[in-house]
């Protein structure tokens, strides 16, 4: 019922249409929304115009009654967001970040952050989601082996920073959380009329270009982690069998060529490279929409959106495929991975 008001935004809903929507008696909905109301996260947004008999009271939800924070550890940089309850940045802090120089001294400039962040006489924290380089334990909130960081493997991230800062974190990989992100983005409503806010609806991939490479996976409009938590290795996929050696130990790995394209300053070239990798995924997935993110992708986007296109285009794989770039951040999405708990999604 939250995520029907997030999607509906300030003009919100009336009870028959959430009854309807949710598939719960007027009455249920009724003792619902009470309860909602008075925990502050949902208001009257006035009345609808009638159409014979008594006007409607349309609900609302409230974006400050509750605030979440979202941690984007890269390789070379943190930043940190304060959300309110629709997603929208109320602050931010970004900074240089040595991944690195290991877990404990990671874990006290994340700390220092988020306090820059957050707002003690402010509206209740829900808690922090935190998004790291991958592979990782999302359930148990440990590190895996990081590529080129043997020292983070085994260590306990969640467990560190709960008990540093005192309330609820969620930790999952950047991809997955850049996913996270656009599970939370609402559908538009359809021409005929409707409501918008069935989120993340669409089986969509989300190619993050940064320091690294990686996808995360949004199937059946719920983020795809697989069985061990390590689904979404993307830039791990072998497209030279000759090709050069990769940090992982492979070789000719999608990272390690589009890394080396954009150090030769040749990104038509990393988009092409991105292309295949994407084209791949859509053969295995038959997916409906390809997201890009990251900043190499933000540095030049134009190029890589017509190279990406342009890769699926020559592979018959582009007939009915959007590209488009992903309207969230990572340290966005992994505010969401708090927020999700709230609007009924993992």
């Amino acid at each position: 019922m939250l995520d029907l008001l997030r999607g509906a935004g300030p003009a919100g809903l009336g009870r028959a249409e959430l009854a309807a929507r949710t598939g719960l008696t007027p009455q249920a909905v009724s003792k619902i929304t009470a309860r909602l109301g008075a925990d502050g996260l949902v208001a009257e947004a006035g009345r609808a115009a009638s159409t014979g008999g008594k006007p409607r009271t349309l609900l609302r939800l409230v974006p400050e009654a509750r605030h979440a924070v979202g941690v984007h550890l890269d390789r070379d940089e943190l930043r940190a967001v304060r959300v309110d309850l629709t997603g929208r940045v109320v602050t931010e802090s970004r900074g240089p970040l040595d991944f690195g120089a290991g877990p404990d001294a990671v874990v006290e400039e994340t700390v220092r952050t988020v306090a820059r962040v957050r707002e003690p006489a402010g509206p209740p924290l829900l808690g922090v989601g935190v998004a790291a380089p991958g592979p990782l334990d999302h359930r148990a909130g440990v590190m895996g082996k990081v590529t080129g960081f043997p020292e983070w493997e085994g260590f306990g991230l969640r467990e560190a920073l709960e008990g540093r800062l005192g309330v609820p974190v969620r930790v999952d990989k950047d991809t997955n959380a850049g996913a996270a992100g656009v599970a939370a983005v609402p559908v538009p409503a359809p021409a005929e009329g409707g409501v918008a806010g069935e989120a993340g609806a669409a089986a969509s991939v989300y190619l993050h270009f940064g320091t690294g490479l990686g996808a995360g996976l949004l199937l059946g409009g719920e983020v795809y982690r697989g069985a061990r938590s390590a689904a979404g290795e993307f830039g791990h996929q072998v497209l030279r069998l000759d090709g050069p050696p990769c940090a992982c130990g492979a070789r000719g790995c999608a990272e390690v060529l589009c890394l080396g394209a954009v150090a030769r300053g040749d990104l038509p070239e990393a988009a092409r490279i991105l292309g295949e990798g994407a084209a791949n995924l859509v053969a295995l997935l038959d997916v409906d929409q390809v997201l890009l993110g990251g900043r190499v992708v933000a540095g030049a986007p134009g190029v890589f959106l017509d190279g990406v296109r342009a890769v699926l285009g020559l592979r018959g794989r582009g007939a009915g495929v959007s590209v488009a770039l992903a309207e969230v951040g990572v340290a966005e999405g992994a505010a969401e991975l708090v927020l999700g708990r709230v609007f009924g999604r993992r």
